[in-house]
């Protein structure tokens, strides 16, 4: 199958943080390759990091100045970021990749895609935008690896992230949006394989 890996930066995870940067790359599970002409990176504007640090959890504030200071310089609008999306979306390099007509969508895949980046990507790009483009049904790798706990396939400690990065020998998590989008495809197929 194909899906869109995806990932996101925020300046948290409350209700009232933002999307900072966000970045997603094509890829099939049948031939365990890449669509590198496809995947797209955006930085998302936002206040400065001065501004935004009364509000920012400690975590964020010693890991992720950097990168806000880039998206409040550098980044695009939430609503630019949105009308490039859906050029992208309806490009048709991109439907001929996934195959899409009027009946498919394209199906995301992400790690801990239901509980963080679609609750951002639903409210910053809207419930119709998301239903228009997006399969309802997606692909999580947390829940993949839940289940392969379960399973007695994977040990507990995988239920981590970073841990189960270190299993597959990937190194640390990167927390920048492309490579953990690539990161997390990858650590899909090594999956594949138990």
């Amino acid at each position: 199958m194909k899906y869109l890996s995806l990932d996101m930066e925020a300046t948290g995870l409350g209700a009232h943080d933002l999307m900072i940067e966000f970045a997603m790359i094509p890829f099939c599970s049948e031939s365990l390759s890449f669509e590198n002409k496809l995947s797209r990176h955006f930085f998302i504007q936002c206040p400065s990091f001065e501004i935004l640090k009364p509000t920012l959890p400690n975590w964020v504030i010693e890991h992720n100045q950097e990168l806000i200071n880039k998206a409040h310089t550098s980044g695009i609008s939430l609503e630019k970021f949105k009308n490039e999306l859906e050029i992208w979306l309806l490009s048709e390099e991109v439907n001929t990749y996934f195959s899409t007509n009027a009946k498919d969508k394209i199906t995301i895949f992400g790690k801990s895609l239901n509980a963080i980046d679609l609750p951002f990507l639903n409210r910053d790009l809207g419930f119709e935008f998301m239903r228009k483009y997006f399969n309802h049904q997606t692909l999580d790798l947390s829940s993949v690896v839940m289940g392969l706990v379960d399973m007695n396939k994977l040990p507990k400690a995988c239920l981590s992230g970073s841990e189960l990065m270190k299993h597959f020998n990937f190194g640390e998590v990167a927390h920048t949006a492309l490579e953990d989008a690539i990161n997390t495809a990858k650590l899909y197929f090594k999956l594949l394989s138990l």
